[in-house]
């Protein structure tokens, strides 16, 4: 059964994931645009004043922000090839890391100026930090592994107190909660319900975990994250059929093939899955 949830999947709803990762290409390549414009501006400004102080300042300012701006079109275009490629490059995580802590606000505002919404940047922003993820290809034990849920998974009408202990779950079947539960015992990995971003801080403090895979929204996969950082994240974005924050709903094989792909195995002879599994986790 294992064997076969490592089968690749990514062919159901490619069209999805390609339109978010044309979507995230389309505005970092605008944002260079932008920065590459900000700088030939913050370096005309000045010209003048600045020969006036040295006749060779200017020279000296434009090689400062050509090499600048080179930085960027090459970090630019390293980005591009690992989204393209989905294999890992050299520096892929400190790649990860510019992406989460600079680009993302760039991102945001260059999407409103052509016309993208926040929560379509965001979505694009998970499937890409998913693809770098994935690229870094990181295993590791089922002590070290935590699935991080959201509070809103649970039954509105069910009393127990799963942020407690999601083990308090009866069972019911009336929401997610059991499967996820019954995927924690089968692969003997930590589980945990935050009703919000400061919980879930503190559970990933308390728990220290190596790899997080994270089911949520759009909006609090982003901000965790960004708070999480250098810790890798994988996102599974939820489905809301009742809306926001209301009896919410995940895809239970997804969740399991991203344990598949990220969990460590000690028998050298059993195949472990590829990253293809679980590529349409945030379609």
């Amino acid at each position: 059964m294992d064997t076969l949830k490592r089968i690749d999947v990514k062919e159901d709803l490619r069209d999805n994931q390609r339109s978010d990762k044309w979507t995230f290409i389309l505005l970092l390549l605008l944002t260079c645009v932008a920065m590459v414009g900000i700088a030939v501006v913050l370096y005309l400004v000045p010209y003048v004043g600045l020969k006036n102080i040295h006749p060779h300042l200017p020279l000296i300012m434009a090689i400062v922000f050509a090499g600048i701006v080179l930085y960027m079109i090459g970090g630019a275009l390293t980005l591009v090839c690992t989204i393209l490629r989905g294999k890992n490059l050299f520096f892929n995580r400190r790649i990860r890391g510019v992406v989460i802590r600079w680009l993302f606000p760039l991102l945001v505002l260059v999407g409103k100026v052509v016309g993208k919404s926040k929560d379509q940047v965001m979505r694009a922003f998970v499937t890409i930090n998913n693809q770098l993820v994935l690229a870094e290809a990181r295993r590791c034990p089922p002590e070290k592994l935590l699935i991080l849920l959201p509070h809103c998974l649970q039954h509105h009408d069910c009393d127990m107190r799963i942020t407690v202990n999601v083990e308090n779950c009866k069972g019911c079947g009336k929401c997610k909660i059991k499967g996820l539960v019954a995927l924690s015992q089968k692969y003997h990995i930590a589980i945990s319900v935050a009703t919000g971003g400061s919980v879930a801080r503190r559970i990933v403090v308390q728990r220290r975990p190596d790899m997080i895979i994270a089911v949520a929204c759009q909006r609090e996969l982003t901000t965790g994250i960004q708070d999480t950082y250098p810790l890798p994240v994988f996102g599974i974005l939820n489905n809301r059929p009742f809306g926001p924050c209301f009896d919410t709903q995940v895809d239970l094989d997804l969740v399991e093939k991203g344990i598949l792909t990220f969990l460590e195995y000690n028998d050298k002879d059993t195949k472990e899955p590829g990253p293809d599994g679980v590529e349409r986790a945030v379609s």
